[in-house]
């Protein structure tokens, strides 16, 4: 296994992942297709998100795509926190295609997650987690994630808030 970078090469394999996904809102979000007309158009889009433009934070994606070249999971690495961020989404947003789930892909790339992560020289990493993903708080846990103060969003979903200690 190992982590790519979302390319034209993997458009056929994340569009399959999206429709696996079947839902209307995509984690993490900067892998949902929707708001583009072309593929090309995605990625264009995802540089500008990246590099922080407009209401970004700088950012780094990653598809965990195994030895068939199947993508197996997403991730998104926040190089910063706005406020938000602190309370909602954190440093890293992952998730696993629905068919490869609990398999152990949410460890291992939350894992490598966190090496691209030291690699930013970001040595205290925020991970969240909805209140009833259970799977979630285990793969973060597993990972080093210490239980912080959770936050109560303003629609009333609470999200557990992880600190990992990544020096």
């Amino acid at each position: 296994m190992r982590l790519v970078r979302p390319s034209i090469v993997w458009e056929k394999e994340h569009q399959q992942y999206v429709e696996e996904w079947d839902s209307s809102r995509m984690i993490p979000s900067s892998f949902y297709l929707t708001a583009y007309e072309t593929y090309e158009d995605y990625l264009k889009g995802l540089r500008e998100r990246e590099s922080g433009q407009g209401k970004w934070v700088p950012s780094s994606n990653y598809f965990l795509v195994n030895d068939d070249d199947r993508v197996l999971a997403m991730v998104d690495i926040r190089h910063e926190l706005t406020e938000h961020l602190l309370n909602i989404g954190g440093h890293v947003g992952y998730s696993v295609r629905p068919s490869e789930r609990r398999k152990g892909y949410a460890t291992k790339i939350l894992s490598e997650a966190l090496v691209k992560c030291k690699s930013l020289q970001i040595s205290h990493v925020l991970v969240t987690c909805d209140e009833d993903n259970i799977g979630s708080a285990k793969t973060i846990m597993n990972n080093g994630g210490v239980e912080d103060k959770s936050y109560t969003d303003t629609d009333g979903t609470i999200k557990r808030r992880f600190w990992i200690d990544n020096e």
